[in-house]
């Protein structure tokens, strides 16, 4: 029975009528409401709010086959991956699912059919073995009734085995698993003791294939169950282990989900693939292919934090296995095409961004062949040692890109040991390093000014009114006043603090007799100071603090248009796209983004359309408080590994973006005006930079654009609208005359001043100068010289910009064993230069103009020293 076939009976039983599950699609394996989670790693990810409470479904009965990943956090089988029969680090999970609806004897009756019914899986009964939670004797007595299994097949186990709870609190239950006989001839038959089954399943002499999970109590902080008022289930069955078995082959790896890739493995590599210990590289690849595939697909970009980190390591991991194979090339990158094949008719996603998904996963396996011949090499240094250092790991790590966990399966493999705490503090204290670095300044400001803060107010509280105004009356609750520089605390301030990408405002705080031009705005201890020069003693007294309307208004401009170019770049180049950083200032908006490869200009053009027409559309743009979890379940973008608080502040851009920030933004997306691309390049290693212009800024621009069309007219004497006419006019006439210009040079004499003309044994010497300055003009020369010359050699000497020397030899000399490039390098040693080229065209750059005349008159000595008797 074929992978896709079971895949889709389980979906097809669960649909039918009576059973009337509803079919959901596989949730993505980015958590859509729990960015603490980093992967989905089972069916009922999707439905945790459902099964806690928090949310409600159409129907009470949903069956679905989810994707799945394991490989970080607490379900880590990374390591196992390639070495057993069973670990994959991609996987998916079929499950059928009630809430609140049917309990434990439907659920019983359902997997039961399913898997013994002649329709269905029709795997013999006498093969089936069960287990329960041990004080779970409603399940052992409906697994007798509902399906006849014998009381001795039926296995009692603790809570570690047979029971399921979600958190240290909240929905949990026993489980029950169903497990199938695959022992073979000679290592016995019929039921076993208890002891011997627990050995035996360890042993996967007994394979489990699903585990139906009774959600029935509710556990309280300390440890008390009660009982559900609506009792659930949650099912899994591993696709990928239900095929081995019907299948009837020894590993996952043998089936038809993997034996394809494993086959386009070999072909790549080019040596045969060993079912046994040798082939774990293979296997590897396999396994490593399919999660790269689906986790770029979900938009999981490589990087060194989180979720992408995973990734990174997975892909890293692959490219190590395959240099073991001898492999020296990307080895990943085309498997993808075979995993498309196989799956994308399933996972659409899958097949539409194969090209996304080829392109990142191949420059990233060039990223790191480029150092991991480095990285083996210094582990081979440290073989000698029992224990590699965290220092060395560390350097591993930063120097050649090894993740921490490849160290150690390298060091594991030769048995050595990694200092893994030693590496996490020298981690640390890289990482302490750049954040040092990124605010020294500020970290200048704040710790090393002399002075003391004079408090006003002791218990005065700062509150915060730039959302609503950008004008206040208002009081000092502290400053500190330091030469010429003063900061102020106000006590109510419209002052935005830098942050976020956002820059901080700057304006005026004026008071009885004295008046403050804010410069800058720094943090202090929680509140917001303004900063400025003030040459005289403060004497504080009640104040106007009015921040720069004009210059606010364009940062806000900027801001909102930063949250439309998100959403325009995401639905352009996919969900692979996050924000990498940002500068959102008064005069331009700078958006980093998680991207590999230049953007085409078509795109550029659509996501500027796109961001233009939102602004058009002048959609209305909401700001709200609201927890964080229910920010993150109503859709709003959330940066994994970011610290947010219980409440956070939401800007909703109505039907196009939902994003949590705490910048200030304009009321409607049409008071931005006009938005504009200036700049697109690359930031860092799959990082793309954008830099946009908005309102006046976007308008200036388009009007000094104009005005150097206007110019470059004129200058070729011609309208604005026909400037590309012309222009393409020129071209082809300058196409006409290059041409013309190449047939005389090959009909030339082989050098530019007449030259001379040394005659060494049987050898013609042509020695020259030349104006020309273009190397393919001088190559045409030179074909005209070896066209027109028999045994003769010319070296000819451009002045200009660029000194050179050239050389060109005749076919019969080079058969002779001359090369034009011994010649001119041998000839531009003596100028302080070197070069090269091919046997019969040269050339050399000239270290020192100056002597060009002296290597001109050495130069028939020289020749004359490389021409063999």
């Amino acid at each position: 029975m074929k992978s896709a076939d079971i895949r889709r009976k389980f979906v097809d039983y669960f649909k039918t009528p009576p059973r009337s599950h509803q079919e959901v699609p596989s949730s993505s394996l980015v958590p859509a409401d729990d960015p603490t989670l980093l992967f989905t790693n089972a069916g009922m990810v999707q439905f945790k709010r459902v099964f806690q409470g928090l949310e409600r479904r159409d129907s009470k009965r949903a069956v679905t086959c989810q994707k799945c990943v394991r490989a970080g956090g607490k379900h880590n089988d990374l390591e196992q991956v390639g070495h057993t029969a069973r670990h994959h680090t991609f996987f998916e999970m079929l499950g059928n699912f009630s809430f609140g609806d049917y309990f434990k004897k439907e659920a019983i009756e359902f997997a039961w059919e399913w898997v013994t019914g002649k329709e269905w899986l029709g795997i013999a009964p006498e093969r089936v073995f069960v287990t329960v939670h041990h004080s779970d004797d409603e399940a052992r007595k409906l697994w007798r009734q509902v399906t006849g299994i014998a009381d001795e097949r039926i296995f009692g186990l603790s809570d570690k085995d047979n029971f399921w709870q979600m958190g240290d609190t909240g929905p949990c239950g026993p489980c029950s698993e169903i497990l199938v006989d695959i022992r073979e001839k000679g290592e016995g038959s019929g039921t076993p003791g208890l002891a011997d089954f627990e050995r035996l399943s360890e042993a996967g002499r007994f394979l489990e294939i699903w585990n139906l999970v009774f959600m029935q109590f509710d556990q309280s902080a300390d440890g008390k169950r009660s009982p559900l008022p609506a009792p659930s289930v949650d099912t899994g069955a591993g696709l990928e282990r239900i095929t081995s078995l019907m299948q009837g082959v020894a590993t996952d790896y043998d089936t038809d989900i993997f034996q394809p890739i494993i086959a386009q493995a070999v072909e790549v590599i080019g040596k045969p693939y060993d079912r046994g210990p040798a082939g774990a590289p293979f296997r590897v690849l396999a396994d490593h292919a399919r999660a790269v595939a689906f986790l770029l697909a979900d938009g999981v970009y490589p990087s060194n934090e989180g979720r992408g980190y995973v990734l990174r390591r997975i892909l890293r991991r692959g490219v190590r296995h395959a240099w073991l194979l001898g492999r020296r090339e990307p080895t990943l990158a085309p498997l993808i095409k075979t995993v498309s094949a196989l799956m994308g008719s399933v996972y659409p996603d899958l097949a539409q961004k194969e090209q996304h998904i080829e392109r990142v996963t191949r420059a990233e396996e060039d990223r790191f062949l480029e150092t991991i011949e480095g990285g083996l090499g210094r582990l081979e240094e440290l073989k000698g040692s029992s224990v590699i250092s965290g220092e060395d790991a560390f350097k591993l790590y930063d120097t050649y890109g090894f993740p921490i966990d490849l160290t150690q399966m390298i060091a594991g493999e030769r048995g050595q040991t990694v200092d893994v705490e030693g590496f996490e503090t020298a981690l640390g204290h890289q990482r302490r390093r750049s954040r040092s670095a990124r605010q020294l300044s500020a970290a200048q400001r704040v710790v090393e000014k002399m002075g003391d803060w004079v408090n006003l107010k002791p218990k005065g509280h700062q509150k915060w009114v730039g959302y609503d105004t950008t004008k206040a009356e208002t009081h000092p609750i502290a400053f500190r006043q330091q030469g010429d520089q003063l900061e102020l605390v106000l006590e109510e301030n419209p002052f935005y603090a830098e942050s976020g990408g956002q820059v901080s405002d700057t304006g005026v705080v004026k008071g009885d007799g004295w008046e403050l031009t804010v410069e800058d705005v720094q943090k202090v201890d929680g509140k917001s100071a303004v900063v400025g020069t003030f040459g005289e003693s403060f004497e504080p007294t009640p104040a106007t603090a009015q921040v720069n309307e004009a210059r606010r208004r364009n940062i806000e401009r900027n801001h909102t248009a930063t949250h439309l170019v998100h959403a325009a770049l995401r639905k352009i180049l996919g969900a692979h796209v996050r924000q990498a950083g940002s500068v959102v200032a008064p005069e331009r908006l700078r958006f980093d983004f998680s991207h590999h490869g230049p953007i085409a200009d078509d795109q550029l053009g659509a996501i500027e359309a796109e961001v233009n027409a939102h602004i058009w559309e002048n959609l209305p743009i909401a700001t709200r408080e609201m927890a964080y979890k229910e920010a993150v379940a109503a859709g709003a973008m959330a940066l994994f590994g970011e610290k947010y608080g219980d409440r956070v502040r939401v800007v909703d851009v109505q039907g196009v973006s939902l994003e949590l920030c705490g910048g200030t933004h304009v009321p409607s997306t049409g008071h931005i005006a006009l938005f504009r691309f200036t700049h697109e390049t690359g930031a860092a290693a799959g990082v793309r930079r954008i830099e946009a212009l908005t309102g006046p800024a976007a308008y200036r621009y388009g009007l000094e654009l104009e005005r150097r069309l206007d110019e470059a007219a004129g200058l070729l004497k011609a309208q604005p609208e026909h400037l590309v006419r012309r222009i393409e006019s020129m071209l082809d006439e300058n196409k006409k005359l290059e041409k013309r210009v190449g047939e005389l040079l090959r009909g030339g004499s082989g050098t530019g001043d007449g030259g001379s003309v040394e005659r060494i044994g049987d050898v013609d010497l042509h020695v020259g100068e030349s104006d020309l300055e273009d190397r393919t003009q001088i190559g045409e020369l030179m074909d005209g010289f070896r066209s027109k010359h028999k045994r003769a050699i010319s070296v000819l000497f451009t002045k200009g910009g660029r000194p050179g020397i050239h050389v060109a030899v005749t076919d019969d000399l080079i058969a002779q064993g001359l090369k034009a490039g011994d010649i001119v390098n041998a000839i531009a040693t003596t100028a302080g230069g070197k070069g090269g080229g091919r046997p019969h065209f040269a050339s050399a750059g000239v270290g020192d103009a100056a002597l060009m005349a002296a290597t001109r008159a050495q130069t028939p000595s020289i020749v004359k020293g490389l021409i063999k008797p």
